[in-house]
């Protein structure tokens, strides 16, 4: 790890909601599949079940994706989000393949490898789109895939351990990004505030803290505020 280059890292994180808000907005075939899929304590109904919907990428998609990386010893952030997941999806494979497509190159997200990055590659396919080299698994072997975790990196072997990006902020002295909304609000403010402007803000606060989190965890000194370029 500590061999790795910041420069050839793009930290990432995604923000994702169900492709029906509601659960009564499914068809009928959704509602079977869905209860098939789910197992209800009792008590639970299948609509207050729904509302994990946005985490299952048969029934979720990708509306932001949070992206930021070295370069001229600035760290700089972008945003790709809208209501077409398939121009989302699209233009940041373009970004992987033009800029992030070597040997050297890393992605890297907080808990990534269960869920931003196996969610990424289920709705490429199911919007029809490749698989960018960077999130092509299949025929590698754990040591060649090209993903970093940060709580993979936490965890220290611990398979039991989950400990949220937010947590771990706390731990090392490091911003909250979680001072407006939290992941679980996300469906809210797209569906009904229709804000996704804030959706993106909140994701570039996560990829920003994602990289100092990294940061502190190889003994580095986390970036400062004015080391930050926000694009526009």
């Amino acid at each position: 790890m500590s061999s790795i280059k910041l420069e050839n890292i793009l930290f990432i994180d995604i923000e994702t909601v169900p492709v029906h808000y509601q659960y009564g907005s499914l068809s009928e075939t959704e509602k079977e599949l869905w209860d098939k899929k789910m197992f209800y304590a009792k008590d639970t109904t299948p609509e207050q079940q729904y509302a994990k919907a946005g985490i299952y990428a048969e029934f979720a998609k990708v509306v932001c994706i949070g992206l930021g990386f070295m370069s001229d010893g600035k760290f700089r952030t972008k945003a790709i989000a809208g209501d077409n997941e398939h121009d989302v999806l699209t233009e940041f494979s373009n970004l992987l393949e033009q800029f992030f497509n070597t040997k050297e190159h890393f992605l890297c997200a907080h808990n990534g490898k269960e869920f931003d990055f196996p969610f990424l590659c289920r709705r490429l396919l199911v919007n029809k789109l490749p698989l960018p080299k960077l999130l092509q698994l299949q025929g590698f072997k754990p040591w060649e895939v090209k993903h970093i975790d940060t709580m993979e990196m936490w965890r220290f072997g611990d398979i039991k351990n989950f400990t949220s990006l937010n947590l771990l902020a706390h731990v090392f002295g490091i911003p909250s990004p979680k001072d407006d909304i939290d992941g679980s609000q996300i469906a809210k403010v797209y569906y009904e505030e229709k804000n996704i402007e804030r959706i993106k803000t909140y994701c570039i606060k996560d990829v920003v803290t994602l990289a100092r989190i990294y940061q502190a965890l190889r003994g580095l000194t986390p970036l400062s505020d004015n080391d930050i370029v926000y694009a526009q």
